[in-house]
């Protein structure tokens, strides 16, 4: 096996930070996403919509929010594209907008149950969770 010269790991170090790999653009877009998908509340809302469609009024029974907050949730999950209000007579019914949502919340479970599983002791987001749930 051929030996790498130090000049030749310098500059492709030098022009891998010249020219980073990592896209920048899909990293904040990505982050932004798991953002959204931080916050307990919306995060609930999302997992009683995986078996299907439900109204304002069934999301507030599955997952115990109060109906503004509820709401409240649902614009922001709306607005970002994650849900999608369909409506029926006097109602709306939310639903996840693309299934790709649902095979994410979960890989997040399959992630938890193995290589995550430490994540329960985790100091570093632990005072941000303590709000309503």
């Amino acid at each position: 096996m051929p030996l790498i010269s130090l000049e030749t790991d310098m500059s492709s170090r030098t022009d891998l930070l010249a020219n980073p790999v990592v896209d920048v653009l899909t990293v904040t877009q990505r982050a932004k996403l798991f953002r959204g998908l931080a916050d307990p509340s919306r995060l609930a809302i999302l997992e009683a919509l995986r078996p299907g469609a439900l109204s304002v009024s069934e999301i507030v029974t599955a997952t115990g929010l109060n109906q503004p907050n509820a709401s409240n949730h649902l614009r922001c999950l709306s607005e970002c594209g994650l849900v999608v209000g369909v409506p029926q007579g006097r109602f709306v019914h939310y639903r996840l907008a693309d299934p790709l949502i649902d095979e994410l919340l979960v890989l997040a479970g399959e992630l938890l149950k193995g290589t995550a599983r430490g994540i329960d002791s985790c100091q570093n987001y632990a005072a941000s969770l303590k709000q309503k749930f």
